[in-house]
């Protein structure tokens, strides 16, 4: 695999998952410009991770049909019209379709991801993911820098134009530089979304989907809500300033970059386990916040770190399980991360009004347990089965 075809993946996975996550640091400004209360901020990023649950059951599958070169191209087109309709929406309901709509079509995040695995040789399907969802990363935490920026300088709908461009611009390229895809297996739509659906029951499957439920609920817990505490007292910050804690964000997720390595190393379950007790210690440095930034600040990255850590194990795990429809089920694990990043984008706003910074906080820190919790009693199984994918074998659907 070509360094310059993993580079544009991971540009694609950027941009396309920073049209669901950019409005986190400007939800402030947001609500106040169209008319939303503080307790229901949270829905800006809610809507999206909405609409990107139903594009990872109803879209995502499709890339074990047809030409994933072709997928991506068109759904970036589509992403970029759903950030021109939340940059020019005049009311909520209208930035909330807008947000969906993108949502919707961000799913070529994973359609890159199974494009990735599938055309990776086994002996390196870790690093080359490792490499190509450090660009999910970059889109998430490095969008909220930019985003502050923007917002600061041309206003918050601005960051959606400056998304749709990216998007438009990715897609040509993606024809021009992607090989073609073709699927040759003859795969309906009804019997894809029929295999999709039997992964539910895959203990493998099942095991990570629920650590990446509540990995991604304590994730989407901390940067949806963080930035309403470091705008009021005692910290008073800008857009733009809360957005630089995603440099923070970014250093811990690209230290990461390694775990895909891990992964083809044998270690997948044995990362997992010590990132998410490092996810755990975190927030107790996040907890501080109300007092102390560079604790903010440690906590950011260690937390980082550990979602991406797992996150690649997750994905390694799973397309070495399951080889012959790797998009069908990257999109069906997504489906546990849209689900937890919904929840605790909702939940964190709703928390922080009532209860303060100590209201996200415990439920950070309690979605992590649980996290721990799930890996530590599901021993052995995954490892198993991301070296030994023959035992696997006799589940085909």
């Amino acid at each position: 695999m070509h360094g310059r075809t993993r580079l544009l993946l991971a540009a694609v996975c950027g941009v396309a998952v920073a049209s669901v996550y950019a409005g986190q640091p400007v939800l402030g400004v947001m609500g106040r410009d169209l008319g939303v209360p503080v307790d229901s901020l949270g829905w800006f990023v809610a809507a999206g991770q909405l609409g990107y649950l139903a594009g990872l059951v109803l879209l995502v599958p499709l890339g074990d049909m047809l030409d994933r070169r072709r997928l991506i191209a068109a759904h970036l087109g589509l992403v970029a019209a759903g950030a021109v309709t939340t940059a020019a929406a005049p009311v909520a309901w209208a930035a909330f379709s807008g947000l969906a709509a993108a949502g919707v079509f961000a799913v070529v995040v994973q359609t890159a991801v199974a494009y990735t695995a599938s055309i990776s040789p086994s002996a390196e399907r870790g690093r080359n993911l490792g490499i190509v969802t450090s660009g999910v990363v970059i889109g998430i935490l490095g969008a909220r820098v930019v985003a502050g920026v923007l917002a600061d300088l041309w206003g918050w709908r601005s960051v959606y134009l400056a998304l749709a461009a990216l998007a438009g611009v990715l897609a040509l390229l993606t024809l021009t530089v992607l090989p073609a895809d073709v699927r040759s297996d003859g795969a309906r739509y009804g019997q894809v979304l029929r295999s999709l659906g039997g992964l539910f029951v895959r203990p493998v499957f099942l095991s990570r989907g629920l650590i990446a439920f509540f990995l991604f609920a304590s994730f989407g817990t901390l940067w949806s809500g963080m930035a309403l505490p470091l705008a009021g007292a005692p910290w008073h910050l800008s857009e733009a300033q809360i957005g630089l804690f995603g440099v923070a964000g970014l250093a811990g997720a690209l230290g990461a970059a390694r775990s895909g390595r891990w992964g083809d190393a044998g270690h997948a379950r044995r990362v997992t386990g010590l990132a998410l007790g490092l996810m755990l210690v975190s927030w107790a440095a996040i907890g501080q916040l109300s007092w102390s930034l560079p604790l903010l600040v440690l906590g950011v990255i260690v937390l980082d770190f550990a979602v991406q850590a797992v996150h690649v194990s997750n994905q390694h795990t799973l397309t070495a399980a399951y080889p012959d429809r790797t998009s069908t089920t990257i999109g069906a694990y997504m489906v546990f991360y849209s689900l937890g990043s919904a929840l605790g984008a909702a939940a964190t706003t709703a928390l922080f009004d009532a209860a303060g910074w100590i209201g996200p906080t415990v439920l950070g820190a309690t979605l992590a347990l649980c996290a721990l919790a799930t890996w530590a009693f599901t021993p052995y199984t995954a490892d198993r089965v991301a070296h030994r994918p023959q035992l696997e074998q006799a589940e085909k659907v």
